[in-house]
């Protein structure tokens, strides 16, 4: 026959336990610190791991964005430094291809003792399929007048004044439809006229008419105006011929004029006011 459970020895056994191990957990708390200072260490151990993590988290996103905006402003300084730069070779350049200028033309003057004109810079350029105009800033208060020739610094001849105000001027180009002057092939003194075309001007190109049928010209001749009835000076070099074609009836024969001058890059030009008429 079993014995009956003693309820009351139970509870005792219990609660001496629950003591003991009370008792051990103090022990341990008190060999290190006090028991509730270490157990809320304990619970915010976590959170502080936590804080910390973000802490840092934070200071390397203010570093990184610090950095970046340094960054930001030594790539501006960069770019206002390279755009100094680029205008300082510019200037150089623009200053180079005025001594360039100043050096052809001072040959110029010594070859052309004849010639008189007036240096003017080119403010529009009118191109199209039927026209080629450029505007410049001299007229008649600089004894710029209509019909003068206009040429580079070099003596290539640019076209003619067809219209002059107070302080500006309309030049028309050797390329114009419209333009017509009296030429002369240098190799042989044959005559012609240089004039231009609505065929050639996409081309860059002007004409050389009034041949004949069998025309002493050939690829690679100069061109230069004759000077004929005094209109224009002569020996102003127009271009050089690039190919005789036959005209569209066929009974005559034109050639192909390249420009000497780069009238598509003109900045300055000379109008030339006052010559000396060869007979």
């Amino acid at each position: 026959m079993k014995r009956p459970v003693n309820k009351f020895g139970i509870t005792v056994l219990a609660v001496a336990a629950a003591v003991a191990v009370l008792l051990s957990v103090m022990s341990y708390f008190s060999s290190t610190a006090a028991a509730l200072p270490n157990l809320t260490g304990i619970i915010a151990a976590p959170f502080r791991s936590v804080a910390a993590s973000l802490s840092d988290t934070v200071r390397q996103w203010t570093d990184y964005l610090t950095e970046f905006d340094a960054l930001q402003a030594e790539n501006e300084q960069l770019r206002l430094q390279i755009a100094q730069m680029e205008e300082t070779v510019r200037r150089a350049e623009a200053d180079r291809d005025e001594n360039v200028r100043l050096r052809e033309l001072t040959g110029l003057r010594q070859q052309r003792r004849d010639l008189q004109w007036e240096s003017a810079r080119v403010l529009v350029q009118d191109v199209s399929n039927w026209s080629s105009l450029l505007t410049i800033n001299k007229g008649t208060s600089h004894g710029v007048e209509k019909g003068d020739c206009v040429v580079t610094e070099a003596g290539y001849l640019v076209g003619v004044v067809t219209e002059a105000g107070y302080n500006w001027s309309t030049v028309r180009t050797i390329l114009d439809s419209e333009t017509s002057i009296g030429a002369l092939v240098f190799r042989t003194g044959g005559t012609a006229v240089a004039q231009g075309s609505f065929d050639l001007m996409g081309e860059g190109r002007l004409a050389l008419d009034y041949l004949g049928s069998e025309p002493d010209v050939v690829a690679g001749d100069l061109i230069v105006t004759s000077g004929l009835a005094g209109y224009y000076p002569s020996q102003l070099v127009i271009g050089y011929v690039q190919e005789v074609r036959a005209s569209d009836n066929g009974l005559a024969q034109y050639a192909v004029i390249a420009p000497q001058a780069d009238l598509s890059a003109l900045t300055q030009v000379f109008v030339v006011t006052d010559f000396d008429v060869v007979d």
